[in-house]
């Protein structure tokens, strides 16, 4: 273990910035964190409550997806299982919106001037002598630990049909009042099929839904019965046990119980999920299931994986299984890992 005084006196950042004394191509960090989001904040906070030395590497803005989310975005949590490090979150809603976490997270990396480096990509981690050895956009690392915190809201899983790979078809929804007066595809039948369908028909869309299931699927409690009424006074029309199966450039054909269906169409939001980054995964060592969840092997008790020292913490331990991991209940996976390396 390094002197903690040597770290404490060697650590001490400006977000964004690295230590003042730190020389990326001689000096060794204990941990090294892939991803700056909500919890790889929070593994931050963990190792730097603990005495080591860590750096938070993000490709993107501090909380790259939470950033990506639609506009109006409201969480289904409230906002105390939305803390990390024992900061408290103050909202003035129930349930925080989109802005207030932005807000939050930013606000607690900055109070403890977390060591974080923005918009540099980690491009490959490789182990040699017990030491990482980690390459970015931008510089080189070594590490004695690392934990991948990357999340799964860059990759969107595809529909695998003619035509999804026009401009007009869209994986991400941000704002309405684009679509106004615009005639909207919407696939899927969840969360954010529900928010696509009814923020863009109250800005004057017209909305057409394909679920492939017989009913609407997991929809926060509050939006459920909107959409369901919604659907049947025939503002949104939905057809239920059906499928998009291909894409033109002004219409789409449906495939629907009582045969094909082509209708007029300007956008297609395909709201169909995300997954990890898989091929980064394997690029580092991780081992994955052979079934289609492709979850990454992991040691739930330490959230180490089958490389040793290397750790996975947050949604990217569900592999497929997205809606296994959130905020809420993946903020301990930090604990569990600063805990392990301590033992170390």
């Amino acid at each position: 273990m390094p002197d903690v005084a040597y770290i404490r006196s060697n650590t001490l950042p400006v977000a964004g910035s690295y230590p003042l004394k730190y020389d990326t191509l001689n000096d060794t960090f204990d941990i090294l964190i892939v991803g700056g989001g909500p919890i790889g904040l929070a593994c931050g906070l963990e190792a730097k409550n603990a005495g080591l030395s860590y750096i938070i590497i993000e490709k993107g803005t501090i909380t790259n997806s939470l950033f990506h989310y639609p506009l109006n975005m409201t969480f289904f949590s409230t906002a105390d299982r939305l803390e990390i490090g024992g900061f408290p979150f103050p909202s003035i809603h129930a349930k925080p919106n989109r802005s207030e976490a932005l807000e939050y997270y930013r606000r607690v990396a900055d109070v403890e001037q977390l060591n974080i480096r923005l918009f540099e990509e980690v491009t490959g981690i490789a182990q040699e002598e017990k030491v990482y050895h980690v390459n970015t956009s931008k510089a080189k690392y070594k590490a004695r630990h690392v934990i991948v915190a990357t999340g799964f809201y860059d990759i969107p899983n595809k529909l695998g049909i003619a035509g999804e790979d026009l401009p007009k078809v869209r994986h991400y929804y941000y704002d309405p009042h684009f679509y106004y007066k615009q005639k909207i595809v919407v696939v899927g039948a969840n969360n954010s099929s529900a928010d696509v369908a009814l923020e863009t028909w109250r800005k004057g869309a017209n909305v057409t839904m394909v679920v492939r299931e017989g009913e609407l699927g997991r929809i926060k409690y509050w939006t459920k019965p909107d959409l369901e009424n919604r659907i049947a006074e025939g503002s949104i029309k939905a057809y239920f046990n059906s499928s998009l199966t291909e894409v033109r450039e002004q219409e789409v054909d449906i495939q629907t119980p009582d045969g094909k269906l082509t209708i007029p169409n300007d956008y297609v939001m395909a709201m169909t999920g995300y997954q990890p980054n898989f091929p980064f995964l394997e690029k580092i060592g991780v081992k994955l299931s052979d079934d289609f969840f492709r979850h990454p092997y992991h040691n739930p008790e330490t959230m180490e994986t089958n490389m040793p020292g290397l750790y996975l913490a947050g949604v990217v331990c569900g592999g497929m299984e997205t809606h296994v991991w959130f905020i809420e209940n993946s903020r301990e996976h930090a604990v569990k890992i600063v805990r392990d390396i301590l033992k170390k």
